[in-house]
């Protein structure tokens, strides 16, 4: 891997939080015909102020338009941004929860971590995986087969444990966890 591709991380057009503004906003335009900057934060469980420092660069970027009256909207582009980052967390928990069989719950955690990440050419090549899943194509279920005959269990011995590799996956403790 070149040394540099880490950098990528800090091309991505969306941040994290970003992405939920628009998704957020997107669906109270749905569901309301409408959104205002207190309507986001109630949704987002944020404070006002917080909300209007995080819409901020988004309508600096032209991605959210507010109105004179302060009634907030998505541009042709936030609108996009908004659909193409929902359309990858769909598939994203699909392939996490009905593919590789990751607990529901914890899928839909790890899908929202990755939603804006993905190149179009990752979303595309996902919705096709899935695509397949779905059409319960006969080779999609052998395969699907052999994953969940291979299982997931992990020997806790890193050196001869073919899912670890040298390092053993249950040693890794998450971010957060007192040491003992």
């Amino acid at each position: 891997m070149p040394s540099t591709v880490w950098k990528e991380y800090e091309e991505n057009p969306l941040t994290h939080s970003a992405a939920h503004y628009l998704m957020t906003i997107h669906e109270l335009l749905q569901s309301h015909g409408y959104a205002r900057v207190t309507d986001i934060a109630k949704r987002m469980n944020i404070t006002r102020g917080s909300c209007s420092i995080g819409l901020r660069p988004l309508k600096r970027r032209g991605l959210v338009v507010e109105d004179e009256n302060k009634f907030l909207s998505l541009s042709d582009e936030g609108l996009r941004m908004a659909a193409l980052v929902e359309r990858n967390d769909e598939l994203l928990e699909t392939f996490l929860r009905d593919i590789l069989g990751v607990d529901a719950d914890q899928a839909e955690i790890d899908a929202c971590k990755m939603e804006h990440l993905l190149s179009i050419e990752t979303s595309m090549r996902l919705a096709s995986f899935v695509a397949l899943f779905e059409q319960d194509h006969s080779a999609a279920r052998g395969l699907l087969a052999a994953l969940r005959s291979q299982g997931t269990a992990c020997t806790h011995d890193a050196a001869n444990c073919a899912l670890c590799e040298n390092l053993c996956f249950l040693d890794i403790k998450p971010a957060g966890t007192p040491p003992g």
